[in-house]
Order: C-alpha cells, then structure tokens, then sequence
C-alpha cells in the first residue's frame, strides 16, 4: 500500500496486448493493466518507472 507522502503514478492503458510477446502481456499483468481504459495508481519507483518505459507504446501516464 502506498503511504500518503509517498509519490505516486496513474498509469492508463491505451493498446492492446493482441499480438505483444508474452513479455509486454506479463508487464502490463504486472502493472494491474489487464484491459483497454483501464487505469492503475502505482508507487512512483525505479522499477515500475521502467515497466512503463518498456510498455511505453502501449500505455500513457495521466496527469491529474
């Protein structure tokens, strides 16, 4: 769970897993991005930093 003075990201997923090396499919699971539209709240670190760079084509980040 995310603390309240921790930094946060709102990752939204854009394109489809169809056709993506099982790879990206298991990033976006990893992500909680299992559907187009759907968002997901994480915890801004190093790593979740570079699972969206490598789904980078599949997703956006939504400012709030």
């Amino acid at each position: 769970m995310a603390k309240a003075d921790t930094k946060t990201v709102t990752v939204k997923q854009t394109g489809s897993p169809i056709r993506r090396k099982s790879d990206q499919r298991a990033t976006l699971m990893g992500l909680g991005l299992n559907r187009m539209g759907r968002e997901s709240t994480l915890e801004d670190t190093p790593s979740v930093r570079g699972m969206i760079a490598k789904v980078a084509h599949l997703t956006e980040i939504v400012e709030k």
